[in-house]
């Protein structure tokens, strides 16, 4: 019997529930480590430093990998290594982890422009933040408030116009599409985001997701395909291709 490898797991608080069940499930020992969801609202460099120290804090001597449970998540992975190997997925974002495939993503991204991605993690995590509350995140630095702050500053009503104003961006987006691993029971989860699509008028989809990504990651099934491998000495950057990312 082949003796089963210990690998050290750190990823995103979004993509947790999929993480711990396929540890649970996995043939090989999984330590999880799980960082803040807000690790992508503070700018590449901050998160990249994040993350690395959180590499660097890893016992090399302990474990045979390091699988980072992350896309390229607008770049917070470049440059990141390790003195052992480090395994990412080849993924743009969750939502390629969620999908299965980023090829799924992709067909159904260029099928249904202006879907907004809801799952689980995003409901659970979504506005929660251990980052100093939230003070190193972006919007905090631009002086971004949430709802409640602008009700006790400014009254309902102009709280409501104030979001309302921050949140134009949102007005190229027209259908909820709620991602189901299935790791967890979903249904009052879907229910908040009909709701949502009702009170915008958009339309709303529920996916089929599933979580074969991170058990063939921790299963040590690193297809090329699939995952990319980094040795240690060598950085991750990305490849700009369809591979998403590549060794450096």
């Amino acid at each position: 019997m082949t003796k089963a490898k210990h690998y050290m797991l750190i990823a995103c608080a979004v993509i947790s529930r999929e993480c711990y069940y396929c540890a649970a499930i996995a043939d090989n020992i999984i330590d999880v480590r799980i960082m803040d969801k807000d690790l992508h609202d503070i700018g590449e460099s901050k998160m990249s430093a994040l993350l690395q120290e959180a590499i660097n804090a890893v016992d090399s001597e302990k474990y045979d990998a390091i699988l980072l449970g992350y896309g390229l998540c607008n770049n917070g992975i470049r440059g990141l290594h390790s003195n052992l190997p480090l395994v990412i997925p080849r993924a743009h974002d969750c939502i390629t982890l969620l999908l299965g495939s980023k090829e799924k993503y992709k067909k159904y991204f260029d099928d249904n422009p202006g879907t907004y991605f809801e799952s689980s993690g995003w409901l659970e995590r979504g506005d929660s933040s251990s980052l100093d509350n939230n003070s190193e995140s972006i919007p905090a630095q631009l002086g971004i408030k949430n709802y409640d702050e602008y009700v006790k500053e400014y009254g309902e009503d102009n709280a409501k116009y104030i979001i309302e104003t921050l949140g134009a961006g949102i007005e190229n987006y027209s259908k909820f599409a709620f991602i189901d691993t299935k790791v967890c029971d979903t249904k009052h989860y879907k229910e908040r985001v009909k709701a949502k699509a009702k009170e915008k008028g958009w339309e709303y989809e529920e996916l089929s997701g599933n979580s074969n990504i991170f058990l063939k990651m921790m299963n040590g099934e690193w297809d090329e395909k699939t995952f990319l491998v980094i040795q240690p000495g060598k950085t991750v950057e990305p490849s700009h291709k369809d591979d998403v990312i590549k060794t450096v």
